[in-house]
């Protein structure tokens, strides 16, 4: 302020002596100095024209500013003759108070801007990815009543929306803003906008495998809000029913919001995530387990020994195991659902009872125990089986109440009837239940020792025959390994017995000559004894070996000559003599028979 006045004083001065003043007949003196000298050099027209520059400097110099390329520059009317309007913040005409133009980079020339206004300057609005900026208007037209939150702009203006001017006067509304900031960066004026970036404003983003079911706080211009009663199912009988809204109404939105990212202000909509994956729930834990080990010793005796295993309930499990009674027992039996949420179901579970997880604790975990207990404990319909333990032909069911074994051997059947039961209670609560399956029940051991020895008695004979048969096995092994080994022998006899059988035909042939030669034989000394006599072919027959034998040694007739008197005179042979000797016993003359040239 004080440098504006010094220039509009050193400006008028200096314009009073530029055009009133003439040349100087004074001529300095020495004793003046040299700023006297100076002034006396120009004259009064001089220093006019230096006064005046010195006061357009100094008025020049409140009469601009210079914005930074990321500020921008916001200004503050402090002189004016008009005021604001009664409940105004931002003055439009130039009154008093902040101002709704803004400067952007650079130098701007705007006279006396330094006197007339306070100049502040901030720093383009940054909004981050992932984050929207929650705007808020300080100055607009009021709301109507029932209204808490302004209506977004359309798509086509919201540029145009975020000038100040054309906001306050194209109707925006004082107050929250359904409308948010993208990421980005804004020059807006912060005397208008309040623009919020924390945690809190962080976009909606829907995952694969979920929807978003939006509960809006406000409604669009021009859309038909009719509310409709929407149930998961046909059945009228205890289904849920829930009011849904068009999308852009106030209310629970009939269509979710697919997977993605969105920039929803929170406190115009609120989304909750609802995961429409297969999921499984699983009942199991809680209880105490008896449990009887049978084992064999070493002599093939079966011993059974009793011991307990505590069950916990698993961290990520529904609830704990279901225990039924059957036959006066009670047993705990697991169980594991398989369940799914279609997207179309979405908005009716959470307009229900709030999520998937509040339809599990309060609604179909009550109706899986009490349906499993039901069945469990009641009938089963099952095949009628022969005496023998085989299907009967055809096959014919019979519906008969359930025993304790059933939970074992007609587990199918138990879970076709749990699963159609529970399937019904599903479809009421929008809820899709795929399967069900029961786990391994925990029979008291009592009811199961007798089948475990006969199954372990089986076992250890299925041992036995198999270790029979590998003993088999080995010998016929070894044998064969024996015969490989011995196989030149075997060989050999082999041949051996070939040989033998010819020796052995050969000698059947030989044998068969024999008999016939001997046949032959016996023909002809029996024509023989016909005309001899039988003691005449006898003897000869006698001789005949004689004289074989002395045939084959001839030093037999020496010793014969010796032992029999001679009867035959002349040079003879022993044979001749012995022919003689015999020849006499039969009455017969002998004959000398002549053996050289000198013979008689």
């Amino acid at each position: 302020m004080v440098g504006v006045v010094i220039g509009f004083l050193a400006l008028g001065v200096g314009i009073f002596l530029l055009f009133r003043g003439g040349g100087s007949t004074t001529q300095p003196t020495t004793s003046q100095g040299r700023l006297g000298r100076t002034l006396a050099a120009l004259g009064r027209r001089g220093l006019g024209i230096v006064l005046a520059a010195v006061g357009l400097f100094l008025l020049a110099s409140t009469s601009f500013v210079y914005v930074d390329p990321d500020g921008v520059g916001h200004l503050k009317r402090i002189y004016a003759f008009e005021e604001l309007p009664r409940g105004r913040i931002v003055a439009l005409e130039g009154e008093k108070g902040p101002q709704a133009d803004i400067l952007g980079p650079g130098f701007h020339f705007i006279p006396f801007v330094r006197v007339l206004y306070d100049y502040e300057e901030f720093e383009v609005l940054t909004v981050p990815e992932g984050y929207y900026g929650q705007i808020k208007a300080n100055d607009g037209l009021p709301m109507p009543s029932g209204m808490y939150i302004a209506p977004s702009f359309p798509d086509d203006k919201t540029e145009g929306m975020l000038d100040a001017k054309t906001f306050l006067t194209s109707g925006g509304f004082k107050g929250p803003q359904e409308t948010v900031l993208k990421p980005g960066r804004y020059r807006l004026n912060r005397y208008l906008f309040d623009v919020r970036v924390t945690e809190e404003t962080e976009a909606t983003i829907i995952p694969k495998g979920f929807v978003g079911v939006v509960k809006s706080n406000v409604a669009a211009p021009g859309v038909d809000c009719r509310e409709e009663e929407v149930s998961a199912t046909d059945a009228t009988r205890g289904a849920l029913t829930v009011p849904l809204v068009p999308r852009g109404c106030v209310g629970i939105w009939k269509e979710p919001l697919l997977p993605g990212a969105y920039y929803l202000n929170r406190q115009a909509y609120e989304v909750t995530l609802v995961d429409v994956r297969v999921q499984t729930w699983e009942y199991k834990g809680g209880y105490v387990k008896r449990i009887i080990d049978l084992s064999v010793d070493q002599e093939g005796n079966i011993q059974q020994v009793e011991r307990q295993v505590t069950e916990a309930i698993p961290p990520n499990a529904a609830d704990k195991a279901v225990f039924v009674k059957v036959e006066g027992w009670d047993i705990p039996l697991e169980l594991r659902a398989l369940v799914q949420v279609s997207p179309d179901h979405a908005p009716i579970v959470v307009g229900s009872v709030g999520g998937l997880e509040e339809i599990e604790n309060r609604i179909l975990t009550p109706a899986i125990r009490s349906i499993v207990r039901n069945v469990a404990g009641s009938t089963v319909r099952v095949p009628i089986k022969e005496d023998g333990g085989a299907v009967a032909l055809p096959i014919e069911y019979e519906v008969r109440p359930t025993r304790v074994l059933d939970l074992i051997e007609n587990r199918e059947a138990l879970e076709e009837t749990i699963e159609a039961k529970i399937k019904v209670e599903g479809d009421k609560a929008g809820v899709d239940i795929r399967e069900i399956r029961l786990g391994e029940p925990a029979i008291p051991p009592e009811l199961l020792v007798s089948r475990l020895r006969v199954q372990l008695a089986d076992q250890l004979s299925k041992a036995y025959d198999r270790e029979t048969a590998a003993q088999q096995k080995r010998i016929e092994t070894e044998q064969a390994r024996s015969t490989a080994n011995e196989q030149p022998r075997l060989v050999q006899a082999q041949i051996a017995v070939k040989v033998a059988n010819q020796r052995e035909q050969e000698r059947e042939a030989l044998g068969r000559a024999e008999r016939k030669f001997l046949e032959e034989l016996a023909k002809g000394q029996m024509a023989q004894a016909n005309v001899l006599g039988q003691d005449r072919v006898a003897l000869l027959q006698a001789l005949d070996k004689v004289l074989g034998s002395l045939e084959r040694k001839p030093e037999l007739v020496q010793i014969v000559g010796k032992l029999v008197p001679n009867t035959v005179v002349g040079n003879s042979s022993g044979l001749a003599g012995a022919a003689a000797i015999f020849g006499s016993n039969f009455g017969q003359a002998t004959r000398e028979i002549p053996t050289g040239a000198g013979g008689r």
